[in-house]
């Protein structure tokens, strides 16, 4: 709405859309709203002021033209669609917990950059912590923002995840359960015997499943590994058999009254007395038949 004027009660108020009341004119005046009401107001004036009959004239003539656009409007769609069409783009827009926002970006912005990669939409993180999610296929953007969802949740134990082996370790392999969020399958946990090598049993890259068993204090996932039967994994694997083999000692039969080790005689304690005396027994021949 616009309006030109001479003096306050010499005025003329301009219906139009196309803004030639903005430039010509002392007045922009917007009002938006629906059949039942209005819901939004814009003014702007370039004169001293409006008087009570410019703004009763304005708003009356500004509610006929609304309602003859709205009845046009009707006209050509009565209802909005269910769904916009397949080459619109899609938008959604969640808001993660603020301190999860770094798992999100990653190191170097490395996590959001592989989403938009493997998802083929855009993602955004704005400075209130929401994040906007467009692009034209809706099921990738759902699959982004469920993705999202899951980096920003808390994994707890006794979950099962269908994981990508990351890493291998002597010690184990590094599944990941959710993209971001590696666990351990400890080499203990990667089947019902004795694991000596897990490059044996997964490589990296591949699918497997694993089941949460407990989550440490300091937050580190310790993971075991589904059978190739896809049963539960038991509570524990074989024990690895021992290093060396443990032999029976000999029994010696005469010890006492066994048989002599290395030809060696074998004495009972009843013969202490009839054992040679200990001395320098050739010194004292020596002198005897020096004196003899």
């Amino acid at each position: 709405m616009g309006i030109v004027c001479k003096t306050d009660d010499d005025f003329v108020v301009l219906t139009d859309i196309l803004g030639v009341e903005d430039f010509s004119g002392e007045m922009d005046f917007k009002i938006a709203g629906t059949e039942t009401g209005v819901t939004a107001i814009q003014l702007d004036v370039k004169n001293m002021g409006l008087t009570t009959p410019m703004m009763h004239e304005a708003i009356t003539r500004a509610t006929a033209a609304r309602m003859k656009i709205l009845a046009n409007m009707k006209a050509a769609i009565a209802t909005p669609r269910v769904s916009v069409s397949q080459f619109a783009p899609k938008v959604v827009v969640i808001t993660p917990p603020p301190d999860k926002i770094g798992e999100i970006i990653g190191p170097g912005g490395k996590n959001i950059r592989a989403l938009i990669a493997q998802t083929n939409t855009d993602i955004n993180v704005g400075d209130d912590g929401r994040v906007t999610i467009s692009g034209i296929d809706k099921a990738n953007v759902e699959m982004a923002a469920k993705m999202i969802e899951n980096m920003t949740r808390e994994i707890q134990a006794g979950e099962i995840f269908e994981g990508e082996v990351k890493r291998i370790a002597p010690f184990g392999a590094f599944v990941e359960c959710i993209p971001g969020k590696d666990g351990l399958v400890h080499v203990s946990k990667m089947g019902r015997g004795f694991v000596k090598d897990p490059a044996e049993v997964v490589s990296v890259g591949q699918k497997v499943k694993v089941k949460v068993m407990e989550i440490d204090n300091m937050g580190r996932i310790n993971l075991q590994m589904f059978g190739e039967d896809g049963k539960e994994p038991q509570a524990g694997a074989t024990p690895p058999p021992p290093r060396y083999e443990q032999r029976p000692r000999p029994s010696y039969s005469n010890r006492p009254g066994g048989p002599a080790r290395g030809g060696r005689p074998q004495y009972n304690r009843s013969d202490r007395n009839n054992r040679p005396p200990m001395g320098n027994n050739r010194e004292d021949d020596f002198l005897k038949e020096l004196m003899s």
